[in-house]
């Protein structure tokens, strides 16, 4: 049997004690020679173990310095000879050796075509406690299904989370991005958007389906946040007033926030089917809201505010007026007679604060008009007749027609009055034949 000895003493690439040499051959056939020591290959590689093996059967009296050659790519080459030096390391050292997340991973491959296990395992615990770019993450999802089971446990960090771990993540989020903590602004500002991001994104669908389905916990921890968002606001609004006169762009700035938060909670709320919770507050709130912000000694002023305010306004139509909420009937008519006056009255003066300063920020962009606009036709359009006549009459007789233009509604509400008076008059002229029918 042969004598084992010490790796101290050989040293890779020492021609006077090498018994091998290794040829890395790769696609340009350009070799370059390894002078190695077969005892370590062999106890190191099953992949050199096994060659050498079979040349000892195969040739048992030939003492010459033998020569194994390996193919490799020209992108490989380097990986290889990294892996021949590693093989003289001690085990504990090898880790510490590894300089790069692609170094590694190429050094993995090899590692794992020569049957280098305890070179492979060091790789993998290297990659396993290393940060990954977008770029390496990208690399290590293609190659490493390919290695076999060992090289799975990379992927640790990348395997699909279990619903209970996901759904408390989710519900820390949603308590931390409605808190109303302000112990360490902006690091908490800057925290708290980030959980508003991140929740919307894993409550999206795309094509795959949501991280998190809306279940019991999920709606309360948000129906909580969400009142709690709500308290936060009328708070802040009614301070408005008297805190505008003493100390304006913080009082206004503390509005502003809430409603944020607010306009963040209409994107996450349709998807958890809550937005009916939303508008139903909205709705018996709103007076309230009007009353102050056209409150005297605001007129002019909280621009961004009175913008703001639109953009919440417009989602809350959206959903009102496209059937998103149902509503009855008459609370439908109570919040289109609040807003709709306001609406008619605040565009104009957000456009003309804009003409007369270039550096106004705060006008009503077009994409935001044209859906406000068309909710309110839509909403118009599905109240009962009567209460369209009185919205059409209180709209025609303004003096600012411009918009909202519910022209539309106008000639909808004409023709429907027309149909609606024919088939009344078919209907009695049509009593007692059973084919005419109201």
């Amino acid at each position: 049997m042969e004598e084992a000895k010490p790796l101290e003493t050989c040293e890779f690439g020492d021609r006077i004690t090498s018994d091998i040499t290794v040829r890395l051959i790769n696609s340009d056939r350009r070799p370059e020679w390894f002078y190695c020591h077969s005892f370590i290959l062999k106890r190191k590689s099953k992949f050199f173990a096994d060659r050498l093996s079979a040349f000892s059967s195969n040739h048992p009296s030939l003492d010459a310095p033998l020569c194994i050659e390996i193919q490799c790519s020209v992108s490989d080459y380097d990986h290889h000879a990294k892996l021949l030096r590693l093989l003289y390391l001690p085990n504990d050292s090898v880790v510490d050796s590894c300089d790069s997340v692609k170094s590694a991973l190429g050094v993995l491959q090899v590692a794992i075509s020569l049957c280098c296990e305890e070179i492979a395992q060091s790789c993998i615990q290297y990659l396993e406690a290393m940060p990954w770019d977008e770029k390496e993450e990208e690399e290590i999802l293609k190659i490493a299904p390919h290695l076999g089971p060992e090289a799975m446990h990379i992927l640790a960090r990348l395997h699909p989370v279990n619903q209970t771990a996901a759904k408390n993540v989710i519900i820390s989020a949603i308590r931390f991005a409605t808190s109303l903590d302000e112990s360490f602004p902006p690091f908490t500002d800057e925290l708290k958007t980030s959980a508003q991001e991140q929740i919307e994104y894993m409550l999206s669908e795309d094509e795959d389906a949501p991280l998190v389905m809306a279940d019991t916990d999920v709606k309360a921890a948000t129906k909580t946040g969400l009142f709690q968002m709500f308290s936060a606001f009328e708070t802040a609004l009614n301070r408005l007033p008297s805190g505008f006169v003493e100390s304006p762009e913080a009082t206004e700035q503390k509005v502003l926030q809430s409603l944020l938060d607010i306009e963040w909670m209409c994107s996450i709320l349709p998807k958890l089917d809550m937005m009916k919770d939303f508008v139903m507050k909205w709705v018996d709130m709103s007076n309230n809201v009007l009353a102050v912000v056209q409150d005297e000694k605001l007129e002019s002023g909280i621009w961004v505010v009175k913008a703001k305010l639109m953009s919440v306004v417009g989602k809350v139509l959206e959903a009102v007026g496209y059937g998103n909420v149902i509503l009855p009937a008459p609370t439908r008519v109570k919040f289109l007679k609040i807003w709709l006056p306001y609406i008619r009255k605040i565009k104009p003066l957000l456009d003309l604060k804009g003409a007369e300063d270039e550096s106004f920020m705060y006008k009503m962009d077009s994409d935001l008009c044209q859906s406000i606009e068309g909710a309110v036709i839509s909403l118009v359009l599905a109240l009962p007749s009567n209460d369209q006549a009185e919205i059409l009459t209180d709209w025609m007789n303004t003096e600012q027609l411009k918009y909202p233009d519910l022209s539309e509604a106008f000639e909808v509400w004409c023709y429907r009055t027309k149909s609606a008076k024919r088939r009344l008059v078919v209907g009695f002229d049509g009593v007692g034949n059973p084919t005419v029918s109201l």
